[in-house]
């Protein structure tokens, strides 16, 4: 494949993008983050992952979040990410915040899964091969283990950080009283949690309901949602049935069972409510997150760069106004 050269538009953070700081820190991310979970893999075509990539970043998106077994295959989003790099970003690294993380299956045996010291930092070193980086901005614990004790997963975290492998430490998923002993673990070793991925979205609100949305904002990290167009059902793609080429139709993570008729019969009321706001539903679904100005990022995935330029316009939704935030949760059941 023979590469075209790549500049970044000179117009980069002046072409709308917004940035938030996360919690008591001196990171700063875009409103929209690229998530590279799906349709960035050894499955999908490279040129295509490429001119996502780019027309992120040309569009002021300069954060990448990533982990070891995205893909699909297991690395493979990873590798496709450190091949763009190598040929289009090397010379913006210092502007691009990028993200890495374990704790989920990756390879056979005891080492390869959960968060034990020794999974995380030859999970790293692997990353940072694959993506041919020497260190990445963030690493963040992918999951809970309770299994292994806190303080070993935690410690590790400080440790990779010290060794200089990631600049700064994150937790993902952990449920609320780890989280706690997590904030403060990292605190007293001098290397605050300065981020907390978790999914949140109009119709999963866990972080918010169960307190951890609260306590990472208390304990002075950012949060960013993962997630937050529930995996495209806050779309329009599904009102007309199951598309080609959408998650549904490929299986990838998201079952047809999900697209009951009363589930629809919601998302069509949305749909209304987002047009009448002068919004598509996914453009009002991201604004929702946003709404919350606890949360400091949104991770979005793409497939298409179409679907990168409508995302984009998410940052200048309007504001909600007390009754239509009292619709959505109505229409939703909340």
């Amino acid at each position: 494949m023979i590469e075209s050269i790549y500049k970044a538009a000179e117009d980069r953070y002046d072409s709308g993008m917004k940035y938030r700081r996360s919690g008591r820190s001196g990171i700063k991310l875009p409103e929209i983050s690229l998530g590279m979970w799906h349709n960035f893999g050894e499955v999908d075509p490279l040129a295509r992952s490429r001119d996502m990539m780019r027309y992120a970043f040309d569009h002021g998106i300069c954060s990448f979040d990533l982990a070891n077994n995205y893909g699909p295959g297991y690395g493979t989003a990873e590798e496709t990410f450190g091949y763009v790099f190598n040929k289009s970003f090397k010379p913006y690294r210092d502007e691009m915040f990028i993200a890495s993380k374990a704790g989920y299956d990756m390879y056979p045996g005891p080492y390869g899964n959960w968060g034990s010291r020794k999974y995380l930092m030859a999970s790293l070193d692997q990353s940072l091969s694959r993506m041919g980086l020497d260190y990445v901005d963030v690493f963040y614990s992918h999951r809970f283990d309770p299994d292994t004790p806190l303080e070993e997963t935690l410690q590790a975290l400080v440790d990779i950080v010290r060794r200089g492998k990631a600049l700064y430490a994150g937790i993902s998923r952990w449920p609320l009283e780890a989280t706690r002993f997590a904030l403060d673990y990292l605190r007293r070793h001098d290397t605050p949690c300065l981020l907390y991925q978790g999914r949140l979205n109009m119709i999963d609100r866990e972080p918010a309901d169960s307190g951890v949305l609260d306590e990472v904002a208390s304990g002075g990290a950012g949060f960013v949602s993962f997630s937050p167009l529930a995996q495209g059902l806050l779309t329009d793609r599904y009102l007309e049935g199951v598309p080609a080429g959408s998650r549904i139709s490929l299986g990838r993570s998201l079952p047809e069972s999900r697209l009951t008729p009363e589930f629809i019969e919601k998302i069509r009321k949305l749909n209304v409510l987002a047009s009448d706001r002068g919004q598509t539903l996914a453009e009002m679904a991201l604004g929702w997150v946003l709404n919350d100005r606890r949360v400091t990022s949104v991770i979005v995935g793409c497939s298409s760069v179409g679907q990168m330029g409508d995302i984009v316009k998410a940052v200048d939704c309007a504001a909600f106004t007390a009754r239509e935030l009292e619709i959505i949760d109505t229409i939703l059941d909340f």
